[in-house]
């Protein structure tokens, strides 16, 4: 057979070669090896530059937005590999995400990662590089491994929408799915263009987050995500003035801004009602109107991040906000 194929064999190549086109378009990748469009493609992202020569084929997500961002552009079929959620999946990306390998409930330790031979780590938070736990970025590269983080954690400004996009936009580049990007941003700018057509130039509603503490208040500060969501959701941050996306404040200081509504953010392992609960009882509170009134609005954790469920948050928070306009 030197020099020739049988027609078998030729048979046998050619379906291979057709094995792609039928399968499930969302586990399709960009493309591979020198054939990708549009690589090599150079990310700097947070201090750390990568080349990617090829899209991942072996990526493992940590923490649920980057999770999610992945699966909503259609990468399972490059993912070996997750880990750490704090909600259940979206609905929508359930049936993806239950093909993917959970590695561990919280953070896979570096030997559980390298099992299942990575070409990218792609994290939500800081945590997931975590140096004392052997998963550090220069760790991960010094083994071959790419890795990004959720530029919410490194941001030049202030985080708002145009961040989110950003994050979206730079998952599908590096992945060569750029159309991909630009559908479920066409999608997110839908769900807030709704939102801003129904609370129109309505009197902003004083809002302050409660994320957590009994001996503080640790809130939602002027440069994160949740301060756009508040402001999209026709409210305002009565402590935009802390800096950085988080801080702690006294709960005289809460009290003193008097919020008309107070933002619980849902996660760990105490519940909202719990929070909710708490704040109820809290003696410097009992004069505020959000406490007077029970205003309150419970957002999941994951809906307060750089992910792809902030669109829906917001609405979710203005029909809470201002619910004569939802009616």
């Amino acid at each position: 057979m030197t020099g020739r194929r049988s027609p078998f064999l030729l048979l046998t190549l050619a379906l291979a070669l057709l094995v792609p086109a039928c399968g499930d378009a969302s586990d399709a990748s960009g493309g591979t090896g020198a054939t990708a469009k549009g690589f090599p493609v150079t990310i700097e992202n947070c201090g750390v530059t990568t080349t990617y020569r090829r899209p991942p084929q072996r990526a493992v997500t940590l923490n649920q937005h980057a999770t999610e961002i992945a699966l909503a552009l259609g990468l399972r079929g490059s993912m070996v590999g997750t880990g750490y959620l704090d909600d259940r999946v979206l609905p929508e990306l359930r049936t993806a995400f239950d093909r993917v390998k959970v590695l561990s409930k919280e953070y896979p330790s570096f030997e559980t990662l390298l099992s299942v031979e990575p070409d990218l780590v792609y994290g939500g938070w800081k945590s997931a590089f975590e140096e004392k736990e052997g998963r550090s970025r220069a760790a991960l590269k010094k083994a071959g491994i790419d890795s990004h983080l959720n530029i919410e954690e490194c941001p030049s400004g202030p985080v708002t929408m145009a961040t989110v996009e950003e994050e979206i936009r730079t998952i599908a580049e590096i992945f060569g799915v750029p159309d991909r990007a630009e559908r479920r941003i066409a999608s997110l700018r839908t769900v807030l263009s709704g939102v801003e057509g129904r609370i129109g130039d309505v009197t902003p509603v004083k809002v302050a987050v409660y994320d957590s503490g009994d001996k503080t208040v640790f809130t939602a500060g002027g440069s994160g995500i949740g301060n756009e969501m508040i402001r999209l959701a026709g409210g305002t941050n009565l402590f935009s003035d802390v800096k950085g996306a988080y801080g702690d404040v006294s709960f005289e200081q809460l009290a003193e801004r008097a919020p008309e509504v107070i933002v619980i953010y849902d996660y760990g392992d105490r519940s909202a009602e719990d929070k909710k609960r708490f704040l109820l009882s809290h003696p410097a509170l009992k004069d505020v109107p959000a406490i007077r009134d029970r205003r309150f609005a419970v957002l999941p954790l994951s809906s307060t991040v750089t992910g792809i469920r902030v669109a829906d948050a917001v609405a979710s928070l203005a029909r809470r906000l201002h619910p004569d306009r939802f009616a």
